[in-house]
Parts: C-alpha cells; structure tokens; sequence
C-alpha cells in the first residue's frame, strides 16, 4: 500500500512535466516523423499525380541507376572529405583557443575575446555568405584588395575548385570555434588546482604545465565529441555549401545534400532523390550507433 501512495505521489509531482513534453513531442510527431512516409518515394517511380499509394513500384532500380551515374562517386568523395576537414579542424582550432584564453589574467579581456569569436555563430548562413562573398569577390573585395597591394593578381576564391573545400573548411572553423570553445573552457574549469600546484612545485613551466596537466585533464572531452562527431561524417553542412557554391565548383564542392536538393527540387527527380536520401540517412544512423558505441568505450559516454 505505501508503494502505491509513494508511486501516486511521484506521479502528481512529475506530471506536470511530462504535460510539458507534449507540444514538443506532437510537433515531433507532425515534422519528423510524420513526413517518413515519404520514404517509400525511394522504391517507386512517382509520379505527384498519383501520390505515394498509387505511383509505380520499382523496387531497388532507383539505387541502381544512382549507382550508375558518374558524379555520385566524387559527391560521396566530397562529402566526406569536407566533413572529415571539418571535423578535425572543429576540434583542433576550439583547444588551442581555450587553452590561449585560459592564459590570460586580464577578465575583462577574456570575456571580451571569447564574445568576438562566438558572435558569428549566432549568424545563418545566409547573411555571412553574403559577407563572404564581399569579402572574396575578385573585383573589388578586400581580400583582393589587400592582395594587389603586393602587385598579385586578383583570385577567384568562391570559383577556384581547389581552394573551395578549404574555404569550407576555414570559414566553418570562423562560425563554430566559439562555441566549441565554450565547451573547452569549461572543461578547463573541472581540473584539480591542486596539480598546476604540485607541477609548480615539480619546477615546471606554463608549457609543461599545459603539457602534462591541462591536456591530459581535456583529454576525455576532447575524446567523446571527436567519436560523436563520426556519426556526422555525411554531414558537410548544407546550408554553407548551397550559399557559397557555384557550377564552377560542383567537382570538389557538391555535396549528397545540395545533390538531393538539385534532384528533386529542381530537376523533380523525387524518388533519385528520395533514395539518396535514404542511402545518407541509413548510413549516418549506422555511423552514430558506431560512435556511441565508441563514446562508451573510450570516454565512458552512455545516453541511458
């Protein structure tokens, strides 16, 4: 009997939590999972007119002939090369800026560098697209500008195919390192004082105290986002990609996202399309199962 009074009274006190649960989880229901449906696109030859339930069914042949086409191989090459750079540099760049804020005395310049290099992240990429492309434009950009000074030539940034992962890459690097800063920062916080103390001691200088304690105590931060951010490899950033590319940059630019965004709302092509998409999602759901297993492993990381 006290059991049941214990589980009732547990019940009064949560429920008004579990109310608050339910606008998010019907607009879950409504946005996410409610439009899976159109998964079966990927297994037909659709035609609009005839909706999902009536359209022709073709089993396998969409990813068959996708298969078949000659720019899927470098798209998935693309794709994953940008997201790997990404990654890497995502996780390179945020340390060594915490790490360089974490030396300075001064609060007031900590707070105010930290507010700089995080504002941009706060910004679509809608509008700092349309900054960069000030910026890089051959003909009157300051980046040019500032290179004709040493008598160069002016370059074509947003159309030079082999620049243009790179700039993916470092202006990526320029939008997200704050925050991934952030997260640095206060991992630095978690580290015993005590050690900076007992290396002082051991006579050891900032860059070995770094070395030898401020490293090592970052270490199993550093480890879970870098195994969590595999399950996003297939992921490099569509909306970066689709307002900074051009034609002339689809061989090394062109990503599977901007791919399944040119089929099927520009060339209708809804069910190549459709089975492109699938073919990411089902190989990035394969890819977070990999990591979490992975986070569990080597960082101690469990969602449950």
């Amino acid at each position: 009997m006290e059991a049941v009074f214990q589980k009732r009274k547990r019940w009064a006190r949560e429920a008004p939590l579990h109310l608050m649960m339910v606008p998010g989880i019907v607009l879950l229901l409504i946005f996410s999972y409610g439009p899976m449906i159109g998964i079966i696109m990927a297994f037909q030859r659709f035609n609009p007119i005839k909706g999902f339930f009536k359209s022709q069914w073709i089993g396998f042949d969409n990813f068959q002939f996708i298969l078949q086409i000659p720019d899927v191989r470098q798209v998935v090459w693309n794709t994953v090369f940008i997201a790997f750079m990404k990654i890497a540099a995502g996780l390179i760049v945020p340390v060594i800026l915490a790490l360089l804020l974490n030396e300075l005395k001064s609060r007031y310049m900590k707070r105010s560098i930290q507010t700089i290099i995080y504002l941009p992240y706060f910004l679509s990429w809608v509008l700092l697209a349309g900054i960069l492309i000030d910026i890089l434009s051959p003909a009157g950009g300051i980046v040019n500008q500032f290179l004709g000074l040493f008598g160069a030539q002016p370059v074509f940034f947003l159309g030079n195919e082999k620049i243009f992962p790179y700039l993916l890459v470092v202006t990526n690097v320029w939008k997200d390192a704050g925050f991934g800063t952030i997260i640095y920062l206060a991992a630095l916080t978690g580290i015993d004082p005590t050690l900076y103390e007992a290396a002082i001691m051991d006579g050891a200088n900032r860059w070995k105290q770094t070395w030898h304690v401020t490293l090592p105590g970052i270490t199993p931060i550093v480890m879970l986002l870098t195994v969590l951010s595999l399950g996003s490899i297939l992921n490099a950033g569509f909306d970066q990609v689709y307002n900074l590319y051009n034609p002339l940059v689809y061989s090394t630019g062109d990503i599977i996202d901007t791919m399944v965004y040119r089929m099927g709302l520009i060339d209708t092509q809804y069910s190549l399309a459709a089975a492109v998409g699938l073919f990411k999602s089902v190989v990035s759901v394969v890819l977070i199962m990999v990591s979490y297993k992975l986070a569990d492993k080597y960082a101690g990381y469990r969602v449950l």
